[in-house]
């Protein structure tokens, strides 16, 4: 136990340290991972999707609201403001906010701005936040020169929806100053107009194309201004290229292979150096243990360690050197188990010799029975005219019973043989230990042969579940009913009950008979008790006890024996309610 207490306990920690690494490692890169994909779409939708990670990184704290530093000093760099409007239209909070900005919205207010995304000189996105108990309202306002830019050419150089001949030129110069071109659309999309240099670019939108390149602007090479006139059909769109270096097609991906490559290689070479350490430090005892094997396998059990072996296991001193320390319970075994060996020797020579008595024992009720049957057989053989046919009833009689007596034995002596082998490998499933147990009972009250007898059942009205196997839990009613009968005089009464008691399934076969003295107690589960008797050698094989024994054991339950002379006797048998 305590090399396997040392072995677990190095094994787990070891295990615990490696999985620790690789977890820490794992939540390193997936750190990274979150942190490049919220960044990259931070950055494809800025500003259109920055009020909802503002929104989702907001905590809430007793009223108090504390928002990202990072945020902040976005907020200030990009010239935005933020406020955040309870359920009253006051602002609880706000972030780089001038002294113009009211403190408080009214209805009206709040839904000019939801309506038309402006306040003042601000263009405004707004979220409603609903995960908390009472909603708040997020207001993003920031300025948008092009946006500005495209709404005032409108007002200035549009006619009847479209760019008048007058202005052409002029807004071309306007445009050719962003390197920007202009685009008017009809309701289908399909282009009415198209001033500037690059406007033959884009023929047609699709239903969702200018939706999204609004709402991912950065995943593309020009950023889009949209004007849609109240009392016009027409749309004019601007598109304006994007800083230089702000466009990059799908960088997140490449990052995470090169991470992905990183932390693969580091993690496969310390798994390599710790599989080499590992086979330098476990492969050397092992290989010392291989020998010792070889060496008590041809029976050298005196020559368990070589004096060569002798000193890489041990110091001047006698102590063990470190690397075998770790096994010091298994050398210690290694000594213990060359003297056992020598033992087992002994006890396989001594086993040969109840073997022996054994068969001797088998040969012996064999032997009585066998030489009745022979004996009538001479006689029937010699003379069969000389008898009546009672005396013929008789022989024939005498002749079943003795070979009904040998063949029930033979059954006993392979039941044995079966239950000691493979008692662990009985198949057992779920059965109704009330109904196996009345059935067994009705099969006897049903036996012509046993009207002498009268057998009872008495049961519970619920169910009693117990993992089994049918067939020999029913030779086990069958030992226990018949010997009941077999060594009571007629007219005893056998009841037969099952019931639970401390979560205890139980069956207790019990009779008014002549019951047992305490040494027959004793000896009751023992072989041979009553069977080397040969005047009651047709009575039984005198291993029925022993073999109910052997399958109450065999499903993980315990027999017990209650009698005395003249009392009856009482077989009580308990499983578990785990088995």
């Amino acid at each position: 136990m305590k090399i396997q207490r040392r072995m677990a306990f190095h094994f787990t920690y070891q295990l615990i340290i490696y999985s620790v690494l690789i977890f820490v490692a794992m939540c390193i890169l997936l750190f990274i991972l979150i942190s490049k994909i919220m960044n990259e779409d931070l950055r494809s939708s800025f500003p259109a999707g920055a009020l909802s990670s503002i929104v989702t990184e907001t905590l809430f704290d007793d009223s108090n609201i504390k928002l990202s530093n990072r945020w902040r000093t976005l907020i200030e760099e990009q010239g935005m403001w933020l406020q955040v409007v309870d359920t009253k239209g006051d602002v609880i909070y706000s972030a780089n906010t001038d002294s113009d900005q009211p403190m408080s919205y009214s209805v009206t207010q709040l839904l000019a701005i939801q309506q038309s995304g402006k306040y003042g000189d601000y263009f405004v996105d707004n979220q409603l936040d609903q995960s908390y108990s009472s909603p708040y309202l997020f207001l993003l306002g920031y300025k948008s020169p092009q946006q500005e830019k495209l709404e005032r050419w409108y007002n200035a150089y549009q006619q009847n929806g479209l760019v008048s001949p007058a202005h052409r030129d002029a807004l071309i110069a306007e445009l050719r100053e962003t390197s920007s071109y202009l685009l008017i659309v009809d309701q289908a999309g399909d282009n009415v107009q198209m001033i500037g240099d690059q406007a033959s670019a884009v023929n047609e939108y699709e239903p969702l194309e200018v939706l999204i390149m609004q709402q991912k602007p950065r995943n593309y090479d020009t950023n889009i201004y949209v004007y849609q006139p109240p009392a016009s059909k027409l749309t004019w769109i601007m598109h304006t290229p994007n800083a230089p270096g702000t466009f990059a097609k799908q960088p997140v991906f490449k990052e995470i292979i090169r991470v992905f490559i990183w932390m693969g290689g580091s993690i496969l070479l310390l798994s390599l150096a710790i599989s080499i350490w590992h086979g330098i430090r476990y492969g050397q005892p092992l290989m010392l243990f291989v020998g010792w094997f070889e060496r008590m396998g041809r029976g050298l059990y005196d020559e368990v360690l070589t004096p060569k072996d002798r000193r890489r296991v041990f110091r001047r001193n006698g102590k063990l050197r470190i690397r075998y320390r770790l096994y010091r319970e298994a050398i210690g075994s290694f000594y213990q188990m060359a003297e056992r060996l020598a033992q087992t020797e002994k006890d396989r020579l001594q086993l040969e010799k109840t073997r022996e008595e054994w068969m001797s024992g088998i040969s012996h009720d064999l032997r009585t029975p066998l030489s009745t049957v022979q004996g009538y057989g001479y006689i029937l053989e010699n003379s069969p005219a000389h008898w009546s046919a009672e005396e013929l009833q008789d022989m024939g009689k005498m002749i079943r019973e003795k070979s009904g007596y040998m063949l029930e034995l033979m059954s006993d002596f392979s039941l044995i043989f079966q239950l000691k082998q493979s008692a662990e490998l009985i198949e057992r499933k779920e059965l109704e230990l009330g109904e196996l147990v009345r059935r067994a009972v009705l099969k006897y009250v049903n036996d012509a042969t046993l009207s002498e007898a009268d057998f009872q059942y008495e049961g519970e009205e619920q169910p009693i579940p117990v993992l089994g196997n049918e067939k020999w839990l029913q030779r086990l009613m069958d030992n226990l009913l018949s010997n009941a009968v077999k060594h009571n005089p007629p007219g005893v009464a056998v009841t037969a009950a099952c019931g639970m008691v401390n979560d205890e399934a139980y069956i207790c076969v019990s009779d008014n008979g002549r019951g047992m003295d305490d040494e027959t107690i004793h000896n009751l589960f023992e072989r041979y008790y009553r069977g080397t008797n040969t005047e009651e050698s047709s009575d039984g094989s005198g291993l029925g006890m022993s073999i109910a024994k052997m399958i109450v054991e065999a499903h993980g339950g315990r027999i017990e024996v209650r009698s005395a002379i003249g009392e009856g006797t009482s077989i009580l048998i308990y499983f578990s309610g785990d088995e």
